[in-house]
């Protein structure tokens, strides 16, 4: 990426023009994040690519990769970052209840899965409720199709869960996936690779971009690979848009995505609205319009389990650090309580 490129093939659009102030006009000049170090960030303007300097009070745990910032370009500096339109993230792996962004401003998701044992509807439940609190575009991609002789059942379960997200099976290796994908590939346009790893995430990416991305193959016993991506990274794609790779994610802890959850299972927070009590637990409370559901076979237990499953996790992982911080002492203290009783 060391051509020039003109703003609007970077992505570039009138709600992030609209955000420049008079005085910052011809002064300060927009680009976009490509990649963020431990203490700077590589970025892409028109003029070609540039490494940023961050200004003091801003971390590289605040920038994420698809970033729109205004650069200072005498000095290599990062004036501010612009606000974005979409934004994917989790909670970040550990104990410490932090937030780690994963993309900025996508504006299609590529949900990645295979045709094996890597399929897994509660996991592809959390890539969707995560894009839909990001307002990203959801697209189901399943991967291995030469390795399936019968996709159908997977089709079958992927109705059930998203009947109205795009799915899309293919050969991440075929040249003819660039035209599968086009709709959603175009100049201006970017998409962002999600799934575990194995699944085809840098074959496919290969693939739309040209590029020689690293791939591995995936373990004969449980149909599980290895991580080959390992940070977020950022293609030119062969049909003019853009194209992020992640690393593969063995787990996916979601915060702050309560609104994305409830999009996914639509149905259950549809009956739910029904119930006879606005507090309603949907376990043994009368005129739950949930239970009811069940018992007339139109909701299965299973997908309500997954519902409550992610609605506790999303709450408990939204609490704010102090809160977290607060938990694990007050833990630590009856630990420590219960050594000492031991000890008599």
């Amino acid at each position: 990426m060391t051509k020039s490129h003109d703003l609007k093939s970077l992505g570039w659009s009138a709600d992030f023009l609209r955000q420049i102030e008079v005085d910052e006009i011809g002064v300060l000049e927009p680009a976009r994040v490509t990649a963020v170090h431990r203490d700077r960030l590589d970025a892409i303007a028109e003029t070609g690519t540039v490494s940023l300097r961050l200004p003091p009070g801003l971390s590289t745990g605040e920038v994420a990769v698809g970033d729109w910032v205004l650069i200072d370009p005498a000095r290599s500096h990062v004036a501010r970052i612009l606000d974005r339109k979409s934004l994917l993230h989790r909670r970040a792996a550990g104990i410490e209840a932090r937030d780690q962004l994963i993309a900025a401003n996508v504006d299609t998701l590529f949900i990645t899965t295979s045709l094996n044992a890597d399929f897994n509807p509660a996991r592809l439940e959390r890539y969707l409720a995560m894009a839909y609190e990001g307002d990203v575009t959801p697209v189901l991609v399943l991967t291995k199709a030469d390795l399936c002789d019968d996709p159908a059942p997977y089709l079958d379960t992927l109705r059930a869960i998203a009947p109205t997200v795009a799915v899309v099976v293919l050969d991440a290796r075929d040249p003819g996936v660039a035209a599968e994908l086009a709709d959603w590939c175009g100049p201006g346009q970017t998409v962002a690779l999600l799934g575990s790893s194995g699944v085809g995430k840098s074959t496919l990416a290969s693939t739309l971009t040209g590029a020689q991305i690293a791939t591995q193959d995936i373990r004969e016993d449980d149909a599980k690979g290895r991580h080959t991506t390992t940070a977020r990274e950022f293609h030119a794609l062969a049909t003019g848009g853009w194209l992020i790779d992640t690393p593969g994610m063995r787990e996916l802890q979601l915060a702050g995505t309560s609104r994305g959850i409830d999009t996914v299972f639509e149905d259950i927070a549809e009956l739910a609205a029904a119930c006879r009590f606005s507090d309603c637990a949907h376990e043994s409370e009368p005129g739950c319009a949930v239970k009811d559901a069940i018992a007339r076979g139109e909701l299965s237990r299973d997908r309500l389990e997954r519902w409550h499953k992610l609605k506790r996790e999303d709450a408990r992982n939204s609490e704010s650090a102090a809160e977290a911080h607060a938990r694990n002492r007050v833990f630590g203290r009856v630990v420590k309580q219960v050594k000492k009783i031991k000890r008599r």
